[in-house]
């Protein structure tokens, strides 16, 4: 396999257009070695060049690296005048970041660029939480929200996170317009930049930790936390909401507790993964901990760990949404709440919900939905640890304000005799235990995603109903008495998920009902992982 001209000028032409002198000479060398016969290089050439990223949930992500298939400069420049381009008018556009490798200079470009377009832009001082900026979108009335994060990405990862008016992540068709949008926008090197862009005040920020430092209802605040922001921004910003809701007993995880782009202790940055929170639950032992509370590196999911006998874990997220919105449930003043999930979670919010008298409503996976599920909502989860306590003012997930939420709940507990453990036993006399669980296979070919889809399409299993679950939806549903899987890919990872639920009535007892739910729980997972394998 060798150099094709196609290729060789395509990069040229990217290295001419490129405004940035790092990354223009990073990509120099990749072609150098690539022309040179380094069979290595060119491969890594054609994958640096085999496209522009696209939108997917929420905006953009990849690799920190040159090229048009990578996140850079030239693509934030390229993607921020797309994006002023479909605005269309001027007004006020707040932009904040994280602290990934590249973060501070995409975050500087995109403010210049919508300046230069006639823009009002407030950038945030220095790097903070992404709900911080999903707040001020919506407090301010500002037209649009740029956030520069991975979330939980692997480290070489970085992104651009969209928020449009309200405060709301981007929906299709907006997504697709911007891109065609993008498209028509000149070589980077020739869109207009300009400085002068204002700096949010500390006393805007603060603003938002007084309002997540409100949200307890409860008077307990005896509870001693573990908590880590797992290398990202969260750390001392968590630990304040905490401090000024009345929470002061806050032990960090020390190695974590620090912003680092190249997370040091853990392989995936994400709660959800094997092996990320140990550190966490080694300090709640150590401690003796009431609650343990892990953050994704920018914050906007939440995580709790529990003491389950002798040793301690984390909970699942529906374990924990189910927990917060049945809080949010008996405290709120709403006379007519909604609640909402998504698909691929748990039903067991659904029986919540009925109890209190509330409204239910489900939809697609991704805040961008959630967010948009009704007048009245007061709580949104998703089991991906998402949890959105206060969509009045953030409509998104926010671990910060979730993490507050959760003290309120597990010191109301505390008070009482009881831990959430005990809270989610309840929940299973009352409505049945609910068990979930899920099958997740990362592909390095993703052509293979689409083809197992395909083949689950037109070869459903026998011992399910099968079905689309919605027009359009890459999403399949099979169901059998008190089981349900969800499959699809995922949004934001090269994955293919498979959702599980057992439904177990609660008959003779709690104890033999989960030893029965387990059982049925593992031969499902048992006969998914064969079916989507």
């Amino acid at each position: 396999m060798s150099l094709t001209p196609a290729l060789r000028d395509a990069t040229f032409r990217w290295i001419a257009d490129d405004p940035s002198d790092a990354t223009r000479t990073e990509l120099q060398g990749v072609l150098a070695r690539a022309m040179g016969g380094d069979a290595a290089a060119l491969e890594d050439l054609q994958d640096r060049m085999a496209g522009p990223l696209t939108f997917g949930t929420a905006g953009l992500r990849g690799p920190v690296r040159a090229g048009t298939n990578g996140m850079n400069v030239a693509t934030v420049v390229r993607t921020t005048a797309g994006l002023a381009s479909w605005l269309g008018t001027s007004g006020l556009v707040f932009v904040g970041r994280d602290a990934r490798h590249g973060s501070e200079d995409f975050a500087a470009a995109a403010a210049e660029v919508m300046a230069a377009a006639g823009f009002d832009v407030r950038m945030l001082p220095g790097p903070l939480p992404t709900p911080v900026l999903a707040f001020l979108v919506r407090k301010h009335g500002a037209v649009a929200g740029i956030q520069i994060t991975a979330s939980h990405n692997p480290p070489a990862d970085n992104g651009y996170k969209l928020y449009l008016a309200g405060g709301s992540q981007i929906v299709p068709p907006s997504d697709g317009e911007i891109e065609k949008a993008i498209e028509a926008v000149p070589a980077a090197v020739s869109v207009p930049r300009a400085s002068g862009c204002s700096v949010v005040s500390d006393a805007e920020v603060d603003e938002y930790l007084e309002r997540v430092a409100s949200l307890p209802r409860q008077n307990s605040r005896e509870l001693r936390i573990a908590l880590t922001p797992m290398h990202g921004v969260g750390g001392a910003f968590a630990v304040e909401a905490l401090r000024r809701a009345g929470f002061t007993d806050v032990h960090v995880v020390r190695s974590q507790a620090v912003p680092d782009p190249d997370f040091p202790t853990v392989v995936f940055p994400n709660p959800e993964e094997p092996g990320a929170s140990d550190e966490l639950l080694s300090l709640a032992a150590s401690v003796d901990a009431d609650l343990a509370i892990a953050l994704d590196p920018d914050a906007d999911r939440c995580a709790l760990g529990v003491r389950d006998g002798s040793t301690w874990r984390m909970l699942r997220g529906d374990e924990t949404g189910v927990l917060l919105g049945s809080l949010v449930l008996s405290t709120t003043e709403s006379t007519d709440p909604l609640v909402a999930t998504t698909i691929v979670s748990s039903s067991l919010l659904k029986s919540i919900a009925a109890a209190h008298g509330a409204r239910y409503a489900e939809t697609l996976t991704g805040f961008k939905w959630l967010a948009r599920a009704g007048e009245g909502l007061v709580f949104a989860y998703e089991e991906a640890l998402g949890n959105c306590v206060d969509p009045e003012f953030v409509a998104d997930k926010d671990g910060i304000s979730a993490a507050v939420v959760a003290a309120d709940l597990a010191a109301g507990l505390k008070a009482s005799g009881r831990t959430l453990l005990d809270a989610l036993d309840q929940l299973a006399l009352d409505h049945g235990l609910h068990l979930t669980d899920q099958v997740s296979l990362r592909y390095t070919d993703l052509s293979l995603i689409g083809a197992t889809m395909s083949r689950l399409r037109s070869e459903p299993p026998s011992d399910f109903a099968s079905e689309d679950l919605l027009p359009g939806a890459d999403v399949l549903r099979w169901t059998a008495d008190g089981v349900r899987v969800i499959v699809r890919p995922s949004g934001t990872e090269p994955k293919l998920k498979a959702y599980l639920e057992v439904v177990q009535p609660v008959t003779d007892g709690l104890e033999s009902a989960r030893a029965a739910g387990r059982a049925r729980l593992a031969e499902l997972r048992e006969r998914v992982t064969e079916l989507v394998s």
